[in-house]
């Protein structure tokens, strides 16, 4: 064994968290090395919702539209539909738009809406897939895939990562840090000594204990089952079972979600068989794969820094599928991370910089979890009655008063809240001025007031790319002067260019974008996240540039 390879960064996980994580800290200049012990990305499906947020940082890559372009067809519905067999009675449905329309609705919306970027249906594999294939592109990422990391020691000015490659040959990584990224079993959080902290599964029938998730193949369902109104998530739910088949490819094949089979003893006959049952009708079913699944879960990590090591996704987090939170929290984790790497390794960010990242994104952590496991409480206190498959005056009763109580569940199942909303109110990087909204899961309200996102404005009627003002933030830091009549910004950019920030400065002359800030000046994070506002630069430009980089303690006010 020669001695050790170098590297920035290693990243613990080469997982759609863990890939992210390189391609952000690559925009940044940092080049990184990932390890997975996967010889290939994941082919077994896993989540399926990329959320709005998620495609603003696939936007910020340049990867939006062709990721978009992933899972089902462009006029493929993305309806969540619940039936008591697929050949039976729809109890209610709830409709959602194909990524086609969309993306109609998103070039016609008004200057002030949201998000460039709406939520998009793709499965992981096919997504994982694709940024393995966008990693290989760039030079400063190196993949190890088929290499697994064995050991680390963590010292004053490294981490040493020991990995072990297919053919057993020993290979040793210094890094500056180290990320782990390797999911709900992660070696690097197991060997910190560190544990998940919170509730497990629910215990309910419905997604509450121990489930199975599976990969099938039904080459007859949409032509011979559902003939009607095609659906993305596609729910059987009657007093003997409750099976969710999600369509991935909008043909053929589907990812099975069910506690009506019992993980450790099912197999692709049984499963085969529970299928069938579920559709009402002996239609060919072919399973690809199977594993077992604990849904329920709401559990967070005891810490995500440790020095010089960090956790990240699955690996900080586990989440309950409902709602679709799990991959889009971890990949906002990376986009925390990333500056605050690349601004402690290229030179501008205090000690305080990392330590930021566990007091931002824990309690985003929290946030997130517990809306997700309420959610899958929710579906479960949903009644199954026996009568629901019957064709008299009690059976339509049944259907009836179950149908309305999964349309008011699908409502509750809308989260801009969640996706867009995510504030870190309190953090020493923010210097606080206003009182910020308050939170609600379902519904994004946009605010200037720093610490939260900041509020998306389309510059022109094309809506295209480089109409949305994100596409126009900078890389590092964007000081945007607002309203045609901000005033002199030369003191904020001496004392961001003395300390050696990246800073881009972008006038805004719409009034929206003065209305929606609230204030001439606004100083955005890397992350597109709000650091400070002013109508003025403050009086000591230099302590708010060490505030927000990490370098001092913060205090309250805008200065």
């Amino acid at each position: 064994m020669n001695g050790p390879t170098r590297t920035p960064v290693a990243i613990v996980g080469g997982g759609p968290v863990g890939l992210m994580l390189a391609l952000l800290l690559d925009r940044h200049g940092v080049p990184s090395t990932v390890f997975d012990t996967a010889e290939a990305p994941h082919r077994t499906p896993r989540g399926n919702t990329h959320n709005a947020r998620t495609m603003e940082h696939y936007r910020r890559l340049g990867i939006a539209t062709p990721i978009r372009a992933l899972g089902l067809p462009g006029e493929h519905p993305t309806d969540i539909a619940y039936f008591t067999r697929y050949n039976g009675h729809e109890l209610s449905r709830l409709p959602l738009p194909s990524r086609n329309t969309r993306m109609r609705r998103t070039g016609r919306a008004p200057a002030t809406d949201q998000t460039p970027e709406p939520v998009h249906r793709a499965n992981q594999m096919y997504v994982e897939r694709f940024l393995a294939e966008h990693v290989r592109t760039r030079p400063r990422i190196t993949l190890r895939l088929g290499r697994t990391v064995t050991g680390l020691r963590q010292e004053a000015d490294r981490v040493t990562l020991r990995t072990e490659d297919p053919a057993g040959h020993v290979h040793d990584v210094a890094a500056s840090y180290a990320v782990g990224c390797d999911g709900g079993r992660s070696f690097v959080r197991r060997t910190l000594g560190v544990h998940y902290e919170g509730p497990g599964s629910l215990g309910q029938e419905v997604l509450g204990r121990r489930a199975t998730a599976a990969h099938l193949r039904l080459p007859t369902f949409h032509r011979d089952v559902m003939t009607g109104t095609r659906a993305w998530s596609y729910w059987a739910f009657n007093s003997a079972l409750a099976m969710n088949l999600i369509a991935l490819n909008g043909e053929d094949e589907f990812f099975l979600l069910t506690s009506s089979a019992d993980p450790d003893r099912t197999g692709p006959g049984p499963l085969a068989d529970l299928v069938r049952r579920a559709a009402g009708t002996p239609l060919p079913v072919e399973v690809l794969g199977h594993r077992p699944w604990t849904p329920g879960a709401a559990l967070v990590a005891q810490r995500f820094t440790f020095g010089r090591v960090l956790l990240a996704g699955d690996a900080a987090h586990l989440f309950t599928p409902n709602g679709g939170f799990g991959m889009n929290t971890g990949v906002d984790d990376a986009a925390n991370l990333a500056w605050k790497l690349a601004g402690v390794l290229h030179g501008w960010g205090g000690p305080g910089l990392l330590a930021s990242y566990e007091s931002e994104r824990r309690p985003i952590a929290h946030r997130n979890t517990t809306a997700a496991r309420e959610l899958n409480a929710a579906l479960g206190t949903v009644e199954r009655p026996a009568a629901l498959e019957e064709d008299g005056p009690a059976g339509t009763a049944a259907r009836e008063r179950v149908g309305d109580l999964l349309r008011c569940y699908g409502e509750r199942t809308h989260s801009l809240g969640v996706q867009l909303g995510a504030r870190y109110d309190g953090s020493p990087l923010v210097a606080e001025d206003g009182e910020p909204p308050a939170d609600s899961w379902g519904t994004y309200i946009p605010s200037g007031v720093p610490g939260g996102r900041a509020p998306h404005l389309w510059l022109d009627s094309w809506h295209g790319q480089g109409s949305s003002l994100f596409d126009r933030f900078g890389t590092g830091w964007t000081l945007l002067r607002l309203g045609g009549r901000a005033p002199d910004s030369k003191p904020l950019e001496a004392a961001a260019q003395a300390r050696g920030m990246p800073l881009t400065v972008l006038d805004v002359d719409l009034a929206d974008g003065r209305d929606l800030y609230g204030r001439d000046l606004v100083l955005v994070r890397p992350d597109q996240h709000i650091a400070w506002r002013g109508d003025r630069p403050p009086t000591d430009p230099e302590e708010l540039m060490a505030r927000v980089t990490g370098s001092v303690a913060g205090t309250k006010g805008a200065a």
